[in-house]
């Protein structure tokens, strides 16, 4: 979390740097008037070879276009994005850069084309990257990916719709590993599917992780699962990174009042627990990200509101080793 002013210096521990990100959409507010949405607004993190990062927040708080803002599906407002210790500025970079990573994305029904067979598909970045020399290697290497990821052989001369939502988001997970990548976005991959087959979808990733050394960023609402797949958690709160630690002491001894919020939410399965548990429920609602609160973003809805609130924006800072947080009262 280095200050914004110095001059960065990338680590090679990392695979990806990201620093200060910024996206804004203009939106018509009138005749004439635009005003900004700040959908991220200065987000900084890192992510280790090999390592999974959870990206958790509510709808609506910037998880999915900072995985898109990464991958410049939209292009940043602002802000540096590094990886491998290389800087993607330029198209020759972003080329290179979209090689290696790779999405999942959300929505298993609308992500893959209808018009499309699943070979096809699976098939798309073989065919833009040219990997394979022949159609049979090319056909060999379709049938290793859908192994891979627990499908048939003979669902690949079929079509999208006619399998289930849970084989569709395979088939996107599948296409994701045709590149050979290091790095996978997964925005929200389970969030469509039934519980048990969610299980299954984070199981196969985990084995897929662990087989090839692949390095995640796993997005989600569901701080429970976030949990179960994620080494390290980074808690979001309209369009700012509020906290980052350990999985399992951001879940133990959680610093932000938001993040406390939200790990009162996740239900426990004990009943004699559930009811001595108390449930801390935020007053008001979300500030629109057109119109958001000076100082800090979180205060209208803060128990712990004072003065200096309304003034600045806290910065991420250490509370503990490798605990960070943004709050004045920390």
């Amino acid at each position: 979390m280095e200050n914004a002013e110095k001059a960065f210096t990338p680590d090679p521990a990392f695979l990806l740097q990201v620093r200060n990100l910024k996206e804004y959409f203009p939106i018509s507010t009138g005749f004439m008037k635009t005003t900004m949405l700040k959908a991220v607004d200065d987000v900084s993190f890192d992510i280790r070879r090999g390592e999974t990062l959870g990206l958790v927040g509510e709808s609506g708080c910037g998880k999915t276009t900072v995985g898109r803002t990464i991958l410049q599906l939209y292009k940043p407002t602002a802000g540096e994005i590094w990886f491998g210790g290389k800087k993607i500025d330029n198209q020759e970079s972003l080329k290179a850069f979209r090689r290696r990573a790779q999405m999942v994305f959300q929505d298993p029904y609308s992500s893959l084309n209808p018009r499309m067979r699943v070979a096809d598909i699976v098939a798309e970045p073989i065919d833009v990257y040219r990997m394979c020399a022949g159609k049979k290697e090319r056909e060999a290497r379709i049938h290793e990916l859908m192994n891979l990821v627990g499908l048939n052989t003979e669902h690949a001369a079929r079509y999208a719709h006619e399998l289930s939502g849970g084989q569709r988001q395979r088939i996107g997970i599948a296409r994701a590993l045709a590149s050979r990548p290091d790095f996978i976005i997964c925005d929200e991959p389970v969030s469509a599917l039934d519980v048990s087959i969610q299980a299954q979808v984070i199981n196969m990733l985990e084995d897929l992780q662990n087989r090839f050394g692949l390095t995640y960023l796993f997005i989600a609402h569901d701080i429970s699962v976030v949990k179960h797949i994620s080494n390290r958690i980074a808690v979001m709160y309209l369009g700012h990174v509020v906290e980052m630690a350990s999985a399992e002491e951001l879940t133990k001894h959680p610093l932000h009042p938001y993040t406390v919020s939200l790990l009162s939410a996740v239900p426990i399965p004990d009943p004699k627990i559930s009811r001595q548990r108390q449930r801390i429920v935020l007053k008001g609602d979300v500030p629109s990200p057109l119109k958001v609160p000076s100082g800090c973003p979180f205060r209208p809805r803060c128990e712990r509101m004072t003065a200096v609130c309304k003034e600045s924006c806290p910065a991420m800072r250490e509370a503990a080793p490798g605990h960070y947080a943004a709050c004045h009262h920390i």
